[in-house]
């Protein structure tokens, strides 16, 4: 028997996505190697803005720092553990405003018991500043576009 989804409520798909956000936590970022191979890897957002934007903390050595600097492009993948997903594609840029740093290094006590401070050269936060949000309710095999604030309308796919 297929299986029959719950249906998905238009006007709440920008609450639904950030509730399965939350469900989810650990995104995956796929990342572009020279143009050519994806790479895909689970990460820890530090913030996700009202808007969708999200804000991870990386190191200057790890490989998806160079894959990011040849190719700001990236996708994230939510899965809910009822299997509901978000993709937000969008670019991702270096945050230097020592406000918002300040105000992300405060909140995440593993930053500092892991970097210290935010001056670590090792330390780099993006912000991934969406493009595009889609959700997809568990086994529909339809995404909905989703707003980027609860007040606009957003047609579904």
């Amino acid at each position: 028997m297929k299986p029959r989804p719950e249906p998905v409520d238009i006007n709440r798909l920008h609450e639904v996505a950030h509730e399965t956000i939350r469900a989810a936590k650990f995104p995956m970022l796929a990342t572009v190697e020279n143009g050519l191979q994806p790479h895909v890897r689970p990460v820890s957002p530090v913030q996700v803005d009202p808007d969708f934007s999200v804000y991870i903390a990386n190191l200057a050595s790890y490989h998806k720092t160079e894959e990011i600097a040849a190719n700001p492009a990236v996708e994230l993948a939510y899965l809910a553990p009822n299997h509901d997903q978000v993709r937000i594609s969008g670019k991702a840029d270096i945050v230097t405003d020592a406000n918002v740093i300040e105000g992300i290094w405060e909140k995440n006590p593993l930053l500092k018991q892991y970097l210290g401070t935010p001056d670590n050269p090792e330390f780099i936060l993006y912000r991934i500043c969406p493009e595009q949000i889609r959700f997809m309710r568990e086994w529909s095999l339809e995404y909905h576009e989703v707003p980027r604030s609860p007040e606009e309308a957003a047609p579904s796919r």
